[in-house]
């Protein structure tokens, strides 16, 4: 991950509550879990394509885990400040690729998630 120079190296013990509740849903592939992490105005960013309010969210964490087999292993987490998160994942699978390390960046408002931008 090309990190910011403002972020550092943290243990995943130190990801917020939301952050780490909504990785493990992902990858579970359970939108029930992943969508109470968000703010109900949340955007999230994904393969170029914007996903505001939960309902989006569900519809695309639904979505996401079904096009797709994969597996994805946290490799990094880092800070940048009491807001800003980012969480590199390694991903293998049947897309077109079949291997690719994504950077999600996360931003926080009132303990749940705000803002995710996922990208290469």
């Amino acid at each position: 991950m090309s990190a910011n120079a403002t972020e550092r190296e943290i243990p995943r013990t130190d990801l917020p509550t939301a952050v780490d509740r909504y990785l493990e849903a992902h990858n579970a592939r359970d939108a029930d879990t992943a969508v109470p992490s968000f703010t109900p105005d949340a955007v999230v960013v994904d393969d170029g394509r914007t996903h505001t309010g939960t309902e989006a969210i569900r519809a695309w964490v639904g979505r996401s885990s079904t096009e797709w087999t994969y597996t994805s292993t946290p490799t990094s987490f880092r800070r940048g400040d009491d807001t800003h998160y980012a969480v590199v994942q390694h991903v293998e699978g049947d897309f077109p690729g079949g291997t690719v390390d994504l950077t999600y960046r996360f931003t926080l408002r009132d303990g749940l998630i705000s803002h995710l931008v996922i990208a290469p």
